[in-house]
């Protein structure tokens, strides 16, 4: 009989980053065709992704096991939800859903604090002074300013617009509450997702003529188009 190594297995802590689904419609259909609408434009991108859900603005009594089971049918898999409460904690352990926890631990704090930056205006405009690094997500209810980067691998979230004084390299949704007025204006141009009101391109639907550009993106009609903002240059 053969021993077992004197190590077989060991955790390691590690950093990966993963796609942030937030819902905001607590009917298991609607996520469903949303999701296969969303994954039909973005082809493979979406295919068998690790995704987190956000529940934040989820009702109490949503059936947590037929949204699970909607999500899961896309071929999405759900690795934890954030934005929960505690009156929802046993709904979704019931459903067999994995629950994250945000800013709860001293070992986060300094992450958290980069996330939860401070708004420097009034409510009409929240300005980020620092980068935006990599697994971090930053959502306003108003129009967002940052001034500086905003890494691969992170997320910056706004009702309004949505002004980047810097690189944009991971994703920008502006008018993420449905205001298709709303615009994205970048120094430099080489984002992996840019979204105005739902209307999305994925880093290979802009013309390369863009990348690397200052752009300005809006919606005219249903559709994305993107503007040099120094055409000379």
């Amino acid at each position: 009989m053969s021993s077992l190594p004197s190590q077989s297995i060991e955790f390691k802590g590690s950093n990966f980053t993963l796609s942030v689904l937030h819902l905001y419609d607590p009917r298991p259909e609607i996520i469903r065709q949303a999701l296969e609408k969303k994954m039909l434009a973005a082809k493979n991108f979406f295919k068998n992704a690790p995704i987190v859900i956000n529940v934040a603005l989820l009702p109490q009594d949503t059936n947590w096991l037929a949204l699970r089971q909607a999500v899961s049918s896309v071929g999405l898999h759900i690795v934890g939800v954030n934005g929960h409460d505690s009156a929802q904690r046993m709904a979704l352990i019931q459903a067999g859903l994995p629950l994250l926890s945000e800013g709860q631990h001293k070992k986060d704090e300094k992450k958290s604090e980069a996330v939860n930056f401070p708004a420097k205006s009034t409510t009409k405009t929240r300005v980020i002074n620092a980068p935006v690094r990599s697994g971090q997500q930053v959502r306003a209810p108003c129009d967002l300013v940052v001034i500086g980067n905003v890494s691969a691998g992170a997320e910056v979230i706004a009702d309004g617009n949505i002004h980047i004084y810097g690189k944009l390299r991971g994703r920008a949704l502006a008018g993420a509450s449905g205001n298709i007025q709303t615009n994205i204006f970048c120094m430099v141009l080489d984002a992996e997702l840019v979204s105005i009101a739902g209307t999305y391109w994925l880093k290979e639907h802009v013309d390369e003529k863009y990348m690397g550009k200052a752009v300005h993106l809006h919606l005219l009609g249903d559709a994305l188009k993107i503007e040099l903002l120094n055409p000379n240059l």
